[in-house]
């Protein structure tokens, strides 16, 4: 059996490889089935369908991830977690999915809020062997309005680098063992790793 995740990214998106990156920590040996559909907009019409046809190939469970805050907003207004969760149910329910195993997962407020809930990983990143680079903790990262940014000015401070999602989310988080309690500070990690059981 296989889990099947579906994603508002391009097939070399940061936060599909976050995610098989954590999935492959949290459920090793399980195979991992991915979509992708580039982006929110996308993903809110076309998710359950997707996740139809991956619970037909066999996946026990699929899990529907997208970001609350993406990077191209819709021009609409504020995102709002309750709307888009009440779509994607009422496209599940006409999908016939209602009780399925197919769950929702909006990472508040970006995927860099995970990477903002271990800053220890984020030190070992960014510090080299002259210079140790100190990221202050933060107790609450899916409370922090734009961690894209934050993760952005770190990287300058550090490095000098500018950061690329695409490049290094994943990197962060290789760069040390995974540490449970610190990522589960996001609620939405810890909803991720709880549906992935």
């Amino acid at each position: 059996m296989s889990i099947g995740m579906i994603f508002e990214c391009g097939p070399q998106g940061a936060d599909k490889q976050v995610c098989e990156y954590l999935a492959s920590q949290l459920r090793p040996g399980k195979k991992l089935i991915s979509r992708t559909l580039d982006n929110k907009l996308r993903l809110l019409a076309e998710a359950a369908s997707v996740a139809k046809e991956l619970l037909a190939d066999g996946c026990e469970r699929v899990l529907v991830i997208w970001d609350l805050r993406p990077a191209w907003p819709d021009k609409k207004g504020k995102p709002c977690r309750a709307a888009e969760r009440q779509s994607l149910l009422n496209d599940l329910h006409t999908q016939g999915l209602h009780g399925q195993p197919v769950y929702l997962i909006c990472v508040e407020q970006e995927l860099e809020s995970w990477l903002l809930a271990d800053e220890t990983k984020l030190e070992a990143f960014l510090s080299t062997a002259s210079h140790a680079y100190e990221v202050p903790r933060i107790r609450k990262p899916d409370h922090s309005p734009q961690p894209k940014a934050v993760i952005g000015n770190h990287f300058k401070a550090a490095r000098g680098w500018r950061y690329e999602d695409r490049v290094h989310a994943v990197k962060v988080l290789r760069a040390g063992p995974l540490d449970l309690p610190r990522l589960r500070r996001s609620s939405s990690f810890a909803r991720f790793e709880a549906k992935l059981i």
